[in-house]
Parts: structure tokens; sequence; C-alpha cells
């Protein structure tokens, strides 16, 4: 089963995805966090964040979901997932693939802002940002979407229901 949890950046991916992973691995132990950030840093931090570099990252990010969900391996993923085409090809290619968008408020995602990332992009020091140079395309056909009202409570609250998810697969 691969978990691809979406959303802008702050809006809770990693949060999410590491609770997720952490109550799955209390019945299991053939689950792995896949996190954007995290993989672009595994493999050599070769990419930037121009759209062909964001559109390679995600590729990879799909095919290593498929080549571990092959393998009985559940995947929960933490990423931006800016392209239709990516989470599309996810459906066509991934036999359980569970697609959960956290839909955050960008002026909430402004305020938190821990990585200083909006507001550079607001500067224009950052280019094709999601959200602010660049549109974020809302998923069209999500499994579940999550409004995160900036608590963490309520955002790690359907981390049980995702975690749960694997044990029905396969």
């Amino acid at each position: 089963m691969v978990i691809w949890i979406i959303g802008l950046s702050g809006a809770g991916k990693t949060t999410l995805a590491q609770e997720t992973v952490r109550l799955m691995r209390r019945q299991m132990d053939n689950v792995v966090l896949l996190d954007g950030d995290a993989v672009r840093s595994m493999l050599g931090d070769d990419l930037g964040h121009t759209l062909a570099d964001r559109k390679k990252n995600a590729d990879r990010l799909c095919r290593m979901g498929r080549f571990l969900d092959a393998q009985n391996i559940h995947v929960v993923c933490a990423v931006l997932s800016v392209f239709e085409q990516s989470r599309r090809w996810n459906r066509q290619n991934i036999e359980n693939y569970y697609e959960v968008y956290i839909d955050a408020p960008l002026d909430m995602l402004e305020q938190r802002d821990p990585k200083g990332l909006y507001a550079r992009a607001r500067r224009g020091e950052i280019a094709d940002f999601p959200g602010v140079s660049m549109e974020f395309p809302v998923p069209r056909h999500p499994d579940l979407v999550i409004s995160n009202d900036g608590t963490l409570e309520g955002l790690l609250c359907h981390a049980p229901a995702l975690a749960a998810l694997a044990g029905g697969a396969r």
C-alpha cells in the first residue's frame, strides 16, 4: 500500500506521515516513510526547485513507491505533489494507492512559515513556489481531504485511520 500525503509547504504532510508510520510500525515492520525533501537529500541533492527538477523528483518518488509496494512494503509518502500526471500515474501503476490531501489555508501557512519559504517567495527569492508564484493544483479526486485547522490534534487525529488502511491491504 502507498499512502500519498500531499499539500502545500507547511501543511503538515511530514508530521502526519511520521505519526502514521509510527502507528503502523506497532503492528508491522514492513513500513517506510518517503519524504520529498529527505529523498532529495538521500539522492545527492542533485535537483533544484525548477519545474523540471520538481517533475524529476516527483517521478522518482512515484517509482520508488511502486517499487517498494511491489515488494509488499507499505509506503507513506509526504510530498508536495504539484503534478496531476504524477498522481494519475500512481493510480494507474500502484495497486493499493490512497491519496490524502491536506487542505490548509495559505494565510495560516504564511503565518507559521517555519522555514521562511513563503516570505522568501513573496520577496521573489524563490521562483516557482507553489501557492505564491506558482499555482498549486488542488487534487481532483483524493481519497481523503483533511482540513488542517492549525491544531496538531486536529491533524493527527487522522493518523490512526490512515495506519489502519495498511492492515487491510493485500
